[in-house]
């Protein structure tokens, strides 16, 4: 057995059982054990970006780490986008990433780079396997670390000859860091101070958000008389009707400013203050007003079960509170020209029970979450990183994760092309994703944040910076070139239509919604 049949025995025994691939020579041992080790699932992918992204999508659903398999330092920096967001939304992820053989590494051949060094500011572990007798241990040394509470991505870079060389048996499943418990003088802290206030809010994130955790803490709300809110990105809410809807802190400052003003003491369960997603000329960064009451009571990787349990017994809750409980309520679908307020309500309406949603929608989708909030039951995935490109790879990974819920992608035709060979991908593995564009030949969210830092009238070159025109973006060629199916909407009616043949299809769709 060499180091890389070792390493992927490895990660079969410890639950990685699914690797997104962009591999190149030095993973091509790595590759060949793919064959010769029963176990393990592998979805290429064209740019690395896709396979990043792809594992942060599949860990949000499945609950566990992926792998990737990425090709040297350049391979990786083409994954770092999918990484920032991957990290910013706590997904375990373990990378294994190739190296030129030890001894080669001296001569400095064109691809010798700093792998080290790229991979540190996204990830939480990095190592380099010393010899193809640690690899294993080395492999389950990275799947404790992404698998720790707070979800971590963990770096493996696998020098060629640790790969090829000798190795001994595969490594046991290492555990994972326990949950940190929680400080019974937090919990006592937060209800003193909510029950000392009328302008108490309780901002949760995280392993809060799951649907029961949400339920007790509509019982601590009534109870107190405080609020209960979520920030504006979020890894996963599980969501719909029979659910709790909670309102989430607005993107744009001035909506936020506004909401938060009315909040002098603010618990934090999985989540973080408040800030504003960017710098404005004149407007603060931190969202919340100043001298507010800040209480911890969980950070992201703590036991938040512990801690809603201990909160709820110490307010003596009288459980949850039934009028939170959304009723199941379809929006009535208009007709006539689309506009974002339709593509919701036709979203609201149409969506299947148990679907995930994957939303980078940008500026179009601000209107869909109060349009959805009464429809069958679903899971709604954000970008909690901000970086561009995040949609397609991630409804790649849910769908893999959950080959039995249809996964519908909300994308805007800017934000798509970052990583459009995703549909590619999609395609080959036949995978049940309906992927709406938003196609208004722009980048869209842009004019507005000209206007925010104060370019009231933008020039012409500012303004072709900002479009997509010339030549206009052909949706259905470039996704009917990659395999998947493709139609072009340009009314209500129109995209009612495709959506249902969108969602009765079995394998990835597109439609190309013109604004």
């Amino acid at each position: 057995m060499n180091g890389a049949q070792s390493l992927v025995h490895t990660l079969i025994k410890s639950d990685v059982e699914v690797c997104f691939t962009n591999p190149g020579t030095s993973e091509m041992h790595f590759v060949a054990a793919l064959d010769s080790v029963v176990g393990m699932r592998c979805a290429l992918c064209l740019f690395e970006g896709g396979a990043t992204g792809a594992a942060d999508g599949y860990y949000r659903m499945a609950r566990k780490p992926a792998s990737t398999l990425l090709h040297l330092g350049p391979g990786l920096a083409n994954g770092l986008s999918n990484l920032h967001n991957a990290k910013k939304a706590h997904s375990g992820i373990v990378n294994i990433v190739g190296e030129h053989a030890i001894d080669h590494i001296a001569l400095n051949a064109p691809l010798t780079s700093d792998i080290e060094g790229i991979a540190r500011p996204v990830s939480h572990w990095v190592r380099s396997s010393k010899s193809s007798k640690v690899v294993a241990q080395d492999g389950a040394d990275a799947v404790a670390a992404a698998n720790h509470p707070a979800g971590q991505i963990a770096t493996l870079i696998l020098p060629g000859d640790t790969a090829w060389g000798e190795a001994g048996n595969p490594a046991e499943k290492v555990n994972a860091v326990a949950k940190s418990p929680i400080d019974f003088q937090k919990v006592l802290q937060s209800q003193q101070a909510l029950s000392k206030t009328n302008r108490g809010l309780i901002l949760v994130g995280g392993d809060a958000l799951e649907p029961h955790h949400l339920l007790s803490l509509s019982g601590v709300t009534a109870k107190m008389g405080c609020s209960l809110m979520s920030d504006w990105a979020n890894s996963r809410m599980d969501r719909g009707a029979g659910r709790i809807s909670i309102e989430r802190i607005p993107f744009a400052v001035d909506k936020a400013l506004e909401l938060l003003k009315k909040f002098d003491t603010i618990v934090l369960i999985g989540a973080s203050p408040p800030v504003a997603f960017f710098a404005y000329p004149g407007k603060p960064g931190v969202l919340s007003q100043p001298g507010t009451n800040f209480i911890a009571l969980a950070s992201i990787g703590d036991d938040i079960d512990q801690a809603i349990d201990l909160l709820a017994d110490t307010v003596k809750s009288n459980g949850p509170c039934l009028d939170w409980i959304v009723k199941p309520v379809l929006p009535i679908i208009p007709t006539g020209d689309i506009t974002p307020s339709l593509v919701g309500a036709v979203l609201g309406a149409l969506m299947p029970e148990n679907a995930i949603v994957v939303d980078e929608s940008v500026s179009t989708g601000r209107e869909f979450f109060s349009l959805t909030s009464g429809s069958p039951q679903h899971t709604w995935l954000y970008n909690c990183g901000g970086s561009i490109g995040y949609g397609l790879p991630v409804a790649t990974g849910a769908a893999i994760a959950c080959p039995d819920r249809k996964v519908i992608a909300l994308e805007g035709d800017g934000s798509a092309m970052y990583t459009v060979q995703s549909l590619w991908t999609m395609a080959r593995e036949n995978l049940d994703i309906l992927i709406l564009i938003f196609s208004n030949r722009s980048y869209n969210i842009l004019k507005g944040e000209l206007k925010n830092v104060g370019v009231i009238d933008p020039g012409p070159i500012a303004t072709k910076m900002l479009s997509l025109r010339e030549p206009d973006l052909d949706w259905l060629s470039l996704s009917k070139g990659m395999g998947v199916d493709a139609c072009l909407v340009k009314s209500g009616e129109q995209l009612v239509k495709a959506m249902k043949i969108g969602l009765a299809f079995k394998g990835p769709y597109l439609i190309e919604i013109e604004l």
